[in-house]
């Protein structure tokens, strides 16, 4: 049985899939949803958080079992919506664990609007500017348009991609929901996301430097997707940063639950 019952709610004109915990103390914590995952990805880390803190964890627009719009897949317009997520769902200024495709939307957020973020956990998604990317991530941004996505069996491609951290004979569930979360389209509707970095990412170079709050960047050591140099980078440029490099692969999160989890406690 899955410890994260979901629920919808309109934000912005569109159906975002979520779900959360009603503590009434501790830190308010905002969990953004990893590629090509979904919201559970944080099932490993949830039943510890969720004792101490109030959680949110979203599916964002267009990941996930969340509803899209083309506008969304690009890091600043996702930094916008979060802004009004927050206000929406009344969070006053959460601490946001934004892994993954959330990395960068996270920084224009903070960098954009000072103030909406206590604190940043992000990592294990491009950042750096030149492209520092590798392996399937690499070949997506350099296809010339999204069309030989769109006939692609997600089944056996995303199945693959998740069998080591959510296996189809172990978790079944987990594993379905996250193929679900990009058949019919919606894989290759999705990867317009990462294929605005080569527009997104110089933008995203000018305003680090007013990413105030602290942020800690974690990293896999042996992801094959996005080298530890994206997380080096970042360490580089922002004011206030912390970088911890784990031994695992592109999915910290579940790879090393009990390390990756202590690392949000700490917010």
């Amino acid at each position: 049985m899955l410890v994260m019952p979901t629920s919808t709610r309109q934000v912005d004109g569109l159906t975002i899939r979520y779900t959360e915990t009603d503590a009434a103390h501790g830190p308010v914590i905002l969990l953004t949803s990893p590629w090509p995952e979904s919201l559970l990805a944080f099932r490993r880390v949830w039943p510890a958080l969720a004792a101490t803190a109030r959680l949110v964890a979203i599916d964002l627009p267009g990941f996930g079992h969340s509803q899209g719009r083309t506008d969304l897949f690009r890091p600043d317009a996702m930094a916008e919506f979060l802004h009004q997520l927050i206000d929406e769902f009344e969070l006053g200024s959460p601490h946001l664990v934004a892994p993954d495709v959330g990395t960068s939307a996270a920084l224009f957020l903070a960098a954009r609007h000072p103030g909406a973020v206590k604190s940043l956990i992000i990592g294990s998604g491009a950042s750096a500017w030149p492209l520092e990317v590798a392996g399937v991530l690499a070949d997506i941004i350099a296809a010339p348009d999204i069309e030989a996505f769109k006939n692609m069996d997600v089944r056996a491609t995303v199945g693959a991609t998740v069998e080591p951290v959510a296996s189809h004979e172990h978790e079944p569930a987990v594993w379905e929901d996250y193929v679900t979360s990009y058949e019919n389209g919606r894989f290759a509707e999705s990867t317009r996301y990462v294929r605005s970095y080569p527009t997104q990412l110089p933008l995203l170079q000018d305003l680090l430097p007013a990413v105030k709050v602290p942020v800690h960047i974690v990293e896999g050591l042996h992801d094959p997707l996005v080298p530890p140099s994206n997380g080096r980078y970042l360490a580089d440029r922002l004011p206030d940063s912390r970088l911890t490099i784990l031994d695992t692969g592109h999915f910290p999160w579940e790879l090393d639950p009990e390390q990756y989890g202590a690392i949000i406690a700490e917010t």
